[in-house]
């Protein structure tokens, strides 16, 4: 029988001292059950897209049929992409999603420009996005006729999600359960909802739904990008693999369960949308999923803007739950300051990590709009995600020795690299601007901190950080075998 590799958190300390706190430490780190990885995947893929604006795909597409397709299509390409994470996720199991996989494959460098673009500006900014939505929405009832003050219910609310994920994983594991279960409430009461409609006749928008349809090379990598936008998040799973429980069952379930329950979700949901609105209706509808309440739910109208609350609540919690998994994991490769790859042993959370990219996201909070800046960073998101694939392919040559519980087919992955390599290119094509330069030039300058600081190890970098605060210690998580 043979061996498997299981999470086995290692001090490297000398000191016998630390042994206690090290077996406590073993037994309650790994709290992320099968159930809380599927709440996980589906909690921070169901945000506020898909009940705010979904008609980013409507508009580039310019008909239903076109538009519902793109919804499927992504939900089938986040699953082969998923596919191929759960073979890297089951073979390299180890926290970080991408970085993990990057490092073996492709070694430091690379790995590094991927922490530096993601830590830095792609998760910060993506659970910028979130926070904003939940505030706008939780806020909104307390200040009836005027605009609420959004500076103090950003920071209230990107400081409640940090808090959360600070105090316990199983504190963050039960929120995010909480939520899940919520947002798919509201997700099928929208859906019985059209059914009920297309069952009395409501087909109008369905009769010719290609009607008006642009196919040209740059509207469909366009409309696949905000299709995507909705589906980000089938990932998550991947950046916390050492606290899921039995990673080689769990993680290939979750993702198995998890991102078809959600493109089956987006799907039925667009449905009903159009079994209520008329495109135009749709196009012009702040907010398309309260617009629908206001129709057909009335006068229980007012759940609607409660679960997306809920839902934008959830999907912050997710975001901010892996986010600092990935800057821990990066601190204790020594590619952060060394203070970020340090845990709490009293609540058992990379507290330093989560703080961090509170912090990053507060900053980027402050400015009125901030999607352009994502929207021009989705590039190299997807560019990433082209390499991670690609590192399955290469370490299917260069790592044969490695254990592969599940194995992904490799024509999938080729799929999967072609497709985020299309969709690399068909913004940029399409309508070239000096914004993904400077992009490109932003990743890049991470060579400058690279070099004196990782590469050459100065002797003054290496003491950076290097005491350990009380009541702290170093994660320093080895793989270990265990029979």
């Amino acid at each position: 029988m043979s061996s498997c590799l299981t999470p086995l958190p290692v001090f490297l300390s000398d000191s016998t001292s630390c042994l206690p706190n090290t077996l406590h430490f073993l037994s309650s780190f790994m709290q992320v059950g099968l159930v809380s990885g599927i709440s996980l995947i589906v909690g921070t893929m169901i945000g506020s897209g898909i009940f705010i604006s979904p008609k980013a795909v409507l508009l580039t597409t310019g008909a239903v049929g076109p538009c519902l397709c793109v919804w499927a299509a992504c939900g089938v390409l986040a699953t082969l992409g998923a596919l191929c994470y759960a073979e890297l996720g089951t073979m390299i199991t180890k926290s970080g999603g991408e970085y993990s996989y990057l490092m073996e494959a492709f070694g430091p460098v690379v790995a590094y420009l991927y922490s530096w673009t993601t830590v830095i500006i792609l998760k910060p900014s993506s659970f910028a996005i979130i926070s904003l939505s939940f505030a706008e929405y939780a806020s909104t009832p307390f200040y009836p006729g005027c605009t609420p003050p959004m500076v103090v219910t950003k920071c209230l609310a990107t400081a409640c999600v940090v808090l959360v994920n600070c105090l316990s994983v199983k504190l963050a594991s039960y929120v995010q359960n909480f939520f899940t279960a919520a947002k798919l409430l509201i997700i099928l009461v929208i859906v019985v909802a059209g059914i009920v409609l297309l069952a009395q006749g409501n087909t109008e928008n369905l009769s010719d739904p290609f009607e008006g349809a642009r196919t040209s090379f740059g509207s469909i990598g366009l409309a696949f990008y905000n299709g995507l936008w909705a589906y980000d998040g089938w990932n998550q799973l991947n950046f916390i693999t050492e606290e899921l429980k039995n990673p080689y069952r769990n993680l290939p379930l979750a993702i198995i369960i998890g991102i078809p329950l959600v493109s089956v979700c987006y799907v039925l949901v667009n449905i009903a949308y159009f079994s209520a609105l008329t495109t135009t209706e749709l196009l012009q509808s702040p907010a398309v999923a309260v617009t629908f309440g206001e129709r057909v739910l009335y006068p229980l109208s007012w759940v609607v803007p409660l679960f997306v609350v809920f839902s934008t609540f959830g999907a912050a919690n997710g975001s901010c739950f892996t986010a600092g998994r990935l800057t821990y994991v990066a601190g204790r490769e020594g590619h952060m300051v060394k203070i970020l790859s340090y845990i709490s042993l009293r609540n058992y959370t990379p507290s330093p990590a989560l703080i961090f990219n509170g912090m990053l996201t507060l900053i980027y909070i402050m400015p009125a709009d901030i999607n352009t800046l994502i929207n021009y960073f989705s590039f190299a998101q997807w560019a990433f995600y082209g390499l991670t694939a690609l590192s399955l392919i290469v370490m299917r040559f260069t790592r044969k020795e490695l254990n592969r519980p599940v194995k992904c087919p490799l024509p999938i992955a080729v799929l999967v690299v072609l497709v985020s390599f299309y969709l690399v290119l068909a913004p940029i094509v399409d309508k070239p601007e000096m914004e993904y330069l400077y992009c490109t030039i932003f990743i890049l300058s991470g060579l400058l901190f690279y070099y004196p600081f990782v590469h050459c190890r100065f002797s003054w970098t290496r003491q950076v950080m290097s005491e350990y605060p009380h009541g702290w210690y170093p994660s320093g998580v080895q793989m270990v075998p265990h029979i």
